[in-house]
């Protein structure tokens, strides 16, 4: 009897099966989903059992269950499933033939921030314990996020935003998405992170992470309880930011997303002559 054989093709797909376990492992971590695949595997596991010993009503109603077992976990994982997806179409660093067959290029920012006004006005608003949720808009797409609130187009000023997150305000609850110098909306909808976070993270922390997870947009939170401003990039949040540090923080983050346009602009034009 000799041993099964084991070829170059088989090493390949037992590292891409591996890869995508653990990529489905770190979308799950946090959230019941675990749970739900175990209660999966263990229907799974007994429907094997029942169709070896040969119970046929059971198996049958088994069989009927796990027949609409792929439509089931789609509609019970669509978050983590919408989530997992987002996280690969932000790659688009690791996908460069996709960027040159659709043309995606960044849009080109020809207006400076008022990043005085914003860390002014998080600052006040800090002192006065007054919730705030700034989305400071960089290459990604925001028209989703910008279409959920209210229209504004106004040009960004430290009274403006105290004003819009007053608490008897009537635009005060959601965010503020700022691009450029301007405020485009308020009163927006974003969507809350699936990661899990400390207990004491409030729901404008979990938004604020939960932007950062599906954009490159700069969010900046300021808590109702304590008055402490955090800041969120990459699906990284940093809390209590002290005011004097918040703009630096915001330009090194800034720089960051800078510097990935313009090595991606690189590859572009390198690729583009090298075709030519």
């Amino acid at each position: 009897m000799g041993f099964i054989p084991f070829t170059f093709v088989d090493l390949i797909d037992i590292v891409l099966v591996a890869t995508l376990l653990y990529a489905l492992y770190r979308a799950m971590r946090g959230t019941s989903a675990p749970y739900i695949m175990m209660g999966i595997f263990v229907i799974y596991l007994v429907w094997i059992l029942v169709r070896t010993f040969n119970l046929v009503l059971f198996s049958t109603i088994l069989g009927q269950i796990i027949s609409v077992g792929v439509i089931a976990i789609l509609i019970i994982f669509q978050p983590e499933i919408r989530h997992f997806l987002q996280a690969i179409g932000r790659q688009r660093t690791n996908f460069e033939f996709l960027t040159r067959i659709f043309n995606i290029r960044s849009p080109k920012r020809h207006e400076t921030i008022d990043l005085q006004s914003i860390v002014t006005a998080c600052q006040e608003m800090g002192e006065q314990k007054v919730g705030a949720l700034i989305i400071i808009k960089q290459t990604s797409d925001l028209s989703v996020v910008v279409e959920s609130g209210i229209a504004i187009d106004a040009r960004v000023s430290t009274a403006l935003l105290e004003n819009i997150f007053f608490k008897n305000a009537p635009l005060h609850d959601g965010g503020v998405v700022i691009s450029g110098s301007r405020v485009v909306a308020a009163k927006c909808v974003l969507p809350s992170t699936q990661q899990a976070v400390p207990k004491s993270y409030g729901m404008r922390h979990r938004a604020a992470l939960g932007m950062s997870e599906v954009s490159d947009a700069i969010v900046i939170a300021v808590s109702e309880e304590t008055g402490g401003i955090s800041i969120a990039h990459n699906s990284v949040i940093k809390r209590n930011i002290e005011p004097q540090r918040l703009a630096q923080s915001i330009r090194q983050m800034m720089s960051l997303n800078k510097q990935k346009s313009e090595e991606n602009a690189t590859k572009e034009a390198i690729q583009e002559a090298h075709n030519a």
